[in-house]
Order: C-alpha cells, then sequence, then structure tokens
C-alpha cells in the first residue's frame, strides 16, 4: 500500500509534465551534509521522472569541462555560505538563473532543507523558477519527534518503563532499513531531532567496570546494540538530526537491582550513595561511549519529593555528565533538556545553572492530550517562566490520550496550536509524539483483514509532516495552506484538488470533537483517560469522585463550566462563564455530521489508495457515532443532575430515553471498530482508569465497554422504579448491615505503636487531634500510631511480615498543603496502581479533630515479608485486612448530595 510519503514524489512527475534532466554540483571539499543533500536530490528527482545525466558520479565546481550526455534542464549548484555572520543556524537561500538553481545553506543541514524546499517547490508550482530568491530559517530551533521503547503491556518481572533493548521485544530496533526511512521522513518534514524515551536505557548500551552485572542484555544482544545505536546516531548526524535519548529518574537495572536486594523502583524510597554511584557511572559511560546523543532528564513520576529532585540532578546526573566529557577530553557543555513534568523548574534551575549552564526545559502542552489552541492558567505561567531562561524551551506534543486510535490530523488546529506555543507560551522548540499508539510503535491499532499491521509512519504521515512544517513557519497565510494540502491529499487519493477539499474539511471538522469533548467533560487530560471509550454516567454527575486531575480544566482550554458546575448555576440563577458544556455537545454533533458529510461526497471519486481512503472515511463515521453517543448521554446526565437538586423523579424518567439514544448510537460504533480496530488505546495497564480499568489489557475494545454502558442503564431503570415504589410507600428495603473488617495477623517491628480504631484515640503522638468519627467497618482496626514530624521529613516506612495476602489501609488527607501526603495520581506517578491503590475505596472514612477530610486507599500485598515505602507527610496507616473492602461513599463529612448511585 502507498501512503502519502510514498507516492507524494512519485505524482510530482504528472505534474511536471514529461521527464527532464538534471545534475546536481557541490564544493570539492564537501561535508557530510552536504553530500547527503545530494542523496537526497538524487532520491527525489529521479522518484518524480528527472534523469540524471551525470549518472550520479560527483560532480565539484572544480571540475569545469566535462562531458554530460545531453544539456541538463536543471543544474543545482549546492554549498554552505563561506560567511555565517549574522545567518540563522538551518537556514538557506535558493536562486536561480536559466536553468541553474543555487541553493546556498547557512551550513550543512540549511543545504539539506534547501533541497527540500526545491523539491516541495517543483511539486507545488512544476518549475525551478528562483528568479525571486527564497530565504528562509526555522521559527522554531529544535524540531523533532519521540520514539517509545515502550509496550503496551509489561514485561515479565518488570515494572512500567523497564523494556530492555532486546531483538525479542523490539524487532523493529534492529531494522536498519526502517530507521532510514523514518529518518528520511524526519528530513522530509524539516525536523532536526530524535528522542528515544526508555525508562533505563544504560543496562542495554553501556557496560560498567564497577557494576559488570547490571547489564540486562545478552553479550550478543549487547553488540547487537553498539552497533545499532552507532549506526542510528551516525545516519542522524548526516541528515542534521540529534538524537536524544531519555530516561526516567530513579530506575534501577534489574540484574542490579537484584544483586542488591533492592527494587527497579519506588519512588518513596529516597536517594543512597550506592544508587547515585551507579547512575552517575552509568550516565559517564553512556556519554563517553555515544558522544554524539545528547540527554532527556526527567526527574518527577520515579522520585519523591523536589529536594530530592535537586539533590538528584546536581549530584548525579550532572556529574555524571561532567565525568564523561572529562573522559573525552571535551570542554564544551552540550545541552541537557530538563522535563519540568512532577519537578519544581525554579528550585531545580536555581541549583542546577550555577553548576551547568546549557540546561533546556521540556513541559507538556495540553498535558497529554490534545484539548485546544487557547492554553491558559497556571499550566501556561509556568511555559513562560521556563521560556524566560533564555535557553530553548521545548514544548511536548505528548501521547495524545484523546486523539487515540482513530486518524487525527486536522492541520488548521496545528497551525493554530503552533502559534500559541509561540504567543502564549512563549517556547520555541517542538518535541512531538505519534499521533496514535504511543506503546505500540511502529504500528497502529489498525486491524487489517489479512492480519497485517499499518505502520505509523505511513499511516499518520500527514500528522508528522503538518507538525513539522508549522513548527518550521507557523506564520503562513491560511488560504495558501488550505491550498497546499488540498494538493497533497489530490495526488494522493488520485482526485482534483477541488474533491480534494472536502477530505481535508473532513480532517478539520473531526479534528475538533475530541479536543472540545476532553476539556469539557474529562476527568482528567492524562493517558489514565481514554476518551474515545467514552465514560460512565457516574464520572459525568460526579466528577472529584474519581478525582479530577488538579488545574486541567484551568489550563488545557478556554474558560468554562463543567456539566455538574453548569446545572447547580441554573438552578441558583446564577450567569454561565465561558464555554458551556451544553453548547459543547451541539458542537461536537455539527462537526461529526460535517465530517461524514464531506468524507462521504467524494467517496466514488477516489482512485488512488483506495483501502486507505476507505480506512480514512470509516474512521469519520466513527467520530460522528461518538460525538452523539456522547452527547446524549450528556443530555441524559443534565436531567440527572436536575433530580439532584430538586428531588423530582420526572427528571430521572426523562434521562432514560436519552440514555437509551447513546446506547444505539454506541451500538453503531461497536459495528464500525469490531472489524476494523484491535484497541482503543496501547497503554493496555493497571495505570488506565477512565472509564474504567485497564488491569489485565481488558476493557480496551467498544465491544467490552458496551456490556458496562448497558447495565448502568438498566440499574438507573431499577433505581427509578425503587424511588417510584418509596415515594407511595410501597417499598420495604431491609437495613444492609456494614460488615466490620477483619485485622488480618501481621509481624510488625518492635518498635510500631497500634490502637484499636475508635472515637478518642490518637494515631499522631506529637498531635493532640483525636478520632471523633470512624466508619463501621475500620473500627477496631488495628491503626498504627506515627510521629507526624517524622512523616513530613522521612515519609513513611511499613516493614511487616504476614501469613495471608494482605490489603495495607491507607488514610489520606484531603487536602493539598504541603505537609500532608500526596494520595497516588497515576498522572504523575507511573506506579500509583502498582498495588491497586489509585481509586480511594473509602470516601471520607475518619474524622480527626482540625484536621482534613480522609480518604482510604487499599494496598493489595502478598503473603510473605513486605517493605511498603509510602510518600513524605501525614498520612494514616488504619490497619491489615485480607477481607474484601467494599467501596463507598462513607460520608462522614456531611452529604454531598451526590447521586451516582442511581447507577450501581
Amino acid at each position: 500500500m502507498r501512503i502519502i510519503n510514498i507516492i507524494f514524489a512519485c505524482l510530482l512527475y504528472c505534474s511536471i509534465g514529461n521527464a527532464k534532466t538534471y545534475t546536481v554540483v557541490t564544493p570539492k571539499k564537501s561535508s557530510a551534509r552536504e553530500l547527503y543533500a545530494v542523496e537526497y536530490l538524487h532520491r527525489k528527482l529521479t522518484e518524480i521522472g528527472y534523469t540524471d545525466i551525470s549518472k550520479g558520479a560527483t560532480r565539484t565546481v572544480e571540475i569545469n569541462t566535462y562531458k554530460l550526455n545531453g544539456k541538463p534542464d536543471i543544474i543545482v549548484y549546492l554549498k554552505q555560505s563561506a560567511d555565517t555572520a549574522g545567518l540563522k543556524k538551518e537556514g538557506y537561500t535558493i536562486t536561480s538563473k536559466g536553468n541553474k538553481v543555487y541553493i546556498t545553506g547557512n551550513d550543512g543541514t540549511g543545504v539539506i532543507y534547501g533541497c527540500c524546499a526545491l523539491v516541495e517547490h517543483l511539486h507545488r508550482y512544476g518549475n525551478a523558477d528562483f528568479s525571486k530568491a527564497c530565504v528562509d530559517a526555522p521559527e522554531m530551533v529544535m524540531r523533532g519527534a519521540c520514539i517509545g521503547m515502550q509496550k503496551t503491556e509489561y514485561l515479565p518481572g518488570h515494572n512500567v518503563y523497564e523494556y530492555p533493548y532486546t531483538p525479542q521485544t523490539f524487532p523493529w530496533f534492529y531494522d536498519k532499513a526502517a530507521w532510514i526511512k523514518y529518518l528520511d521522513m524526519l528530513v522530509d518534514d524539516r525536523m532536526n531531532s530524535l528522542y528515544i524515551w526508555n525508562g533505563h536505557p544504560f543496562s542495554s548500551l553501556v557496560r560498567l567496570k564497577d557494576y559488570p552485572f547490571a547489564v540486562e542484555v545478552d553479550d550478543s544482544t549487547f553488540k547487537k546494540n553498539e552497533e545499532m545505536y552507532t549506526f542510528l546516531t551516525k545516519e542522524a548526524g548526516r541528515r542534521g538530526i540529534s538524537v536524544i535519548q531519555m530516561f526516567y529518574n530513579i530506575i534501577l537495572s534489574k540484574p542490579f537491582a537484584d544483586h542488591y536486594g533492592l527494587k527497579t523502583q519506588d519512588r518513596h524510597r529516597g536517594i543512597t550513595p550506592l544508587i547515585s554511584d551507579y547512575t552517575r557511572k552509568s550516565i559517564a559511560a553512556f556519554i563517553e561511549k555515544y558522544p554524539n546523543v545528547g540527554l532527556l532528564v526527567c526527574l518527577g513520576e520515579a522520585m519523591d519529593t523536589y529536594e530530592d529532585d535537586v539533590q538528584w540532578f546536581t549530584k548525579t546526573i550532572i556529574p555524571g555528565v561532567k565525568d564523561g566529557l572529562k573522559a573525552l577530553g571535551r570542554t564544551d557543555e552540550p545541552p541537557i533538556i530538563l522535563r519540568a513534568h512532577d519537578t519544581d523548574s525554579k528550585m531545580v534551575l536555581d541549583a542546577a545553572l550555577p553548576l551547568y549552564r546549557n540546561i533546556y526545559t521540556m513541559q507538556k502542552y495540553n498535558g497529554e492530550s490534545l484539548t485546544t489552541y487557547q492554553p491558559q492558567g497556571p499550566w501556561a505561567e509556568e511555559h513562560r517562566y521556563l521560556a524566560s531562561l533564555g535557553a530553548p524551551h521545548i514544548e511536548n506534543v505528548h501521547i495524545l490520550a484523546n486523539l487515540e486510535p482513530w486518524r487525527w490530523s486536522a492541520p488548521d488546529f496545528i497551525q493554530k496550536s503552533v502559534m500559541a506555543m509561540h504567543d502564549i507560551h512563549h517556547a520555541n522548540s517542538l518535541h512531538l509524539y505519534p499521533q496514535a499508539s504511543y506503546w505500540d510503535w511502529p504500528y497502529t491499532a489498525d486491524k487489517l483483514p489479512d492480519g497485517k499491521r499499518l505502520l505509523q509512519i505511513d499511516r499518520d504521515k500527514m500528522w508528522f509532516s503538518a507538525w513539522g512544517r508549522y513548527a518550521w513557519n507557523c506564520h503562513r497565510d491560511h488560504q495558501d495552506e488550505v491550498a497546499y494540502w488540498d494538493q497533497i491529499l489530490g495526488d494522493n487519493y488520485g482526485i482534483s484538488y477541488a474533491d480534494a477539499s472536502n477530505i481535508l474539511e473532513a480532517y478539520e471538522q473531526s479534528g475538533e470533537i475530541a479536543p472540545k469533548t476532553l476539556r469539557r467533560f474529562g476527568i482528567t487530560e492524562g493517558n489514565r483517560q481514554t476518551l474515545l471509550l467514552g465514560m460512565f454516567m457516574s464520572q459525568l454527575v460526579n466528577p472529584y469522585k474519581y478525582t479530577v486531575y488538579p488545574e486541567f480544566y484551568a489550563s488545557c482550554g478556554p474558560t468554562g463550566e463543567k456539566l455538574i458546575e453548569y446545572v447547580e448555576k441554573e438552578w441558583k440563577h446564577q450567569p454561565h462563564v465561558g464555554e458551556l458544556p451544553l453548547d459543547i455537545v451541539t458542537q461536537i454533533e455539527a462537526h461529526g455530521d460535517k465530517a461524514v458529510a464531506a468524507i462521504d461526497a467524494v467517496a466514488d471519486k477516489v482512485t488512488k489508495n483506495k483501502e486507505e481512503f476507505d480506512r480514512l472515511c470509516n474512521d469519520m463515521h466513527c467520530y460522528r457515532e461518538f460525538a452523539y453517543a456522547f452527547g446524549y448521554k450528556v443530555k441524559a446526565a443534565q436531567h440527572v443532575l436536575n433530580y439532584r437538586w430538586g428531588k423530582d423523579i420526572s427528571e430521572l424518567d426523562a434521562a432514560v430515553p436519552l440514555m437509551e439514544k447513546s446506547l444505539e448510537y454506541y451500538r453503531k460504533l461497536v459495528d464500525l471498530t469490531k472489524d476494523t480496530y484491535l484497541y482503543a488505546n496501547s497503554m493496555q495497564t493497571a495505570q488506565r482508569r477512565i472509564p474504567i480499568g485497564g488491569d489485565g489489557g481488558k476493557y480496551k475494545t467498544w465491544v467490552e465497554m458496551l456490556p458496562r454502558y448497558e447495565i448502568e442503564l438498566a440499574n438507573l431503570k431499577k433505581n427509578i422504579a425503587i424511588l417510584k415504589l418509596k415515594a407511595k410507600g410501597d417499598f420495604h428495603q431491609e437495613t444492609k448491615q456494614i460488615k466490620v473488617l477483619t485485622n488480618a495477623k501481621v509481624v510488625l517491628g518492635d518498635s510500631i505503636k497500634t490502637v484499636k480504631l475508635a472515637k478518642g484515640v490518637r494515631l499522631f503522638d506529637d498531635l493532640d487531634s483525636v478520632v471523633t468519627d470512624v466508619a463501621p467497618e475500620l473500627k477496631g482496626m488495628n491503626a498504627i500510631v506515627f510521629n507526624s514530624k517524622h512523616q513530613k521529613e522521612e515519609g513513611t516506612r511499613l516493614d511487616f511480615t504476614s501469613a495471608k495476602d494482605v490489603s495495607v489501609l491507607v488514610g489520606y488527607f484531603r487536602d493539598d498543603q504541603i505537609k500532608y501526603a500526596a494520595a497516588p495520581k497515576l498522572e504523575i506517578d507511573a506506579t500509583a496502581n502498582d498495588y491497586g491503590q489509585a481509586e480511594p475505596q473509602l470516601f471520607s472514612a475518619i474524622k480527626i479533630n482540625g484536621m482534613p477530610q480522609i480518604n482510604v486507599h487499599k494496598y493489595d500485598l502478598k503473603a510473605g515479608h513486605n517493605t511498603l515505602l509510602l510518600p513524605k507527610g501525614y498520612l494514616l496507616v488504619l490497619g491489615f485486612t485480607s477481607d474484601n473492602v467494599v467501596a463507598r461513599n462513607v460520608g462522614l463529612e456531611g452529604s454531598d448530595d451526590a447521586i451516582d448511585w442511581l447507577f450501581y
């Protein structure tokens, strides 16, 4: 199958006319990048029907006379500028005189990009006329894409992000032809950086004298990894592409961890001299062995406190880089990219910049989704601060959890987003994730009849091209851009450019659906939520129960209201502000209708790439059915929320047919996807929680979700019937007895003090606060008494032994003050559900005088000896049990009138 990147050049021949001839002239002493530029031109011009009359021989400007097989139609002269003073890096100038085209790069990469511009000009205009000089240079300093050395599920014996580089796990990594194809695509899109993401790459790429056992692959694989990494960096360098290796902190190689009896990662472990020494030497060896590779550092997620981040960056990472540079005899400072996710960037940079000046910064654009080209709020303020430091600030278009798995390439949305990066965030660099299936690289989620897999660089070529185009220059004329994309799409599908405008319209219309839906109704912008699988009614009417991610709504879209806020204001006759949920429903339904109408209008005109067009068409229909299924559910939720305020059962009656209508559209969505998609989301682990947990790789398709949505409707009907019987006085319900949890037998250290949980007991030996109320199921549990000062400074460590599997009941205070330990958050801690602890089991389950409300999470641990490290700050350990804990809102803070019980 030929997609845009293959057919793009082949179709140029049609637009130019009959076969023409060319030759390329270069300086006698050409750089590696100039020589690549020659290769690039030979390949591209040959593909579009030109013949090289010098037959590929290298011609230099010193050769004045030579025999050619006829006079060439185009003679292309390539060179770098002799005087680069005042010239912007990677820029170029193109002029022409007669049949001669002169490409002068501001540097070697500029020569390559000048050749890219020549090829694009030939495609668009069918000539090589540059009598009016073309002078251009990129707006963004760094423009790159990333590849995850990750999988959809954990490897046996490993945790999240732990994926050694092996042929069994990543066969594509060892495919040199595939790498060449990918790198050439980056050149086409004028991208100059490639990021490789992995939790701990060092154990696959370097061997340490002091820790030889830390290598995580066999000798044969290690040699292959050395060869491939050297090959990749060399080929990338020839193309003007920097390779940047990302890693998380603190993650250890499994052999190293096993050798010392450690966990590979534990967010609450803290820094030890051994771990610091191992990591510092790993970084030094990596810098020495691969001198042309940069580092992207993620301090958060696998580390506990901001203070730890500072210490680790300044006393382990930077010294490791300096050690490697010293071994090479280098005095320069290659860039270190600091990822601002889950860290205090100012605190880190204040300490690091006096030690190392060349630090770049990176932060997520819309979090882990794409929601808006109007970012604002505290996240925008952080971007502006990072940009103010002077070094390039990089926008990370990350994960795209709300765009999986359907095709999404809306050029106008992308162009406006890049403009927002400049104008609102003050950024000047781009780091781009794949459009979908990040965890399943290089494949897409498409399910083909023959069982084969589509490649992302083929299917999503337009995604990469659009971001690269606008990272180079986002200030392009809109009408000219419409014409540009019409031509690209028309050539790809073999239709007129006028007809191709319908395909572009379908992309633009469908491109608004997922962003608008998530930013107005989502629980989070992170990959904890797979939007296009839908949401439960309970999540729409009581989102806070599912832990709405802080500042998401304030930062990832225009000012507006959640549905729950909108209904409350309606009942209180208060004015509304900004973007409103019911308006968004109307808009996404209209977008779906327009997308389908546009794509269907040209369905019988497509003459090329028909199979891919049919898949694109199916995706447009998927977006429409999703919009209506979601929209009717929101309308039903509005009636349910009306019932919350007015207790009028007729409001619930009104919700039923709307939910039934939603299910009609969802069943259509099931039909459209069951034979065309393997999954909706590529992260198929317990980290995914919305609309439902992804434990064991389950609930990743619409087929699996449909029965769950049918059940919630059945439950609503059942509860409406009960409410009506109660209103008549005809319903008699036995009071459900709350089962008291049984204390599990565990052996704790001698210094651990416990107390039977009851009113009046103290759970901190240095605070006067006492328990004033407790959930019935927790009464009598053996709670541990802590010292709050020690918890705040050192964290909480539990060492215990049990004969059976047990659940540790941990109470987290519902307060964001730094003195309280932070409850598990998958958005910032990828291990936050390793023990099933992500969601609270008992809401508002204990009251302690003078302290915030408390939610209880359970940590499930196996029989035997266990060590559980919990975050720094005040928290409670309320006991150990082997009983099943039934999740519920105890409501000791008083009734919050939540009505999600209607769907259970």
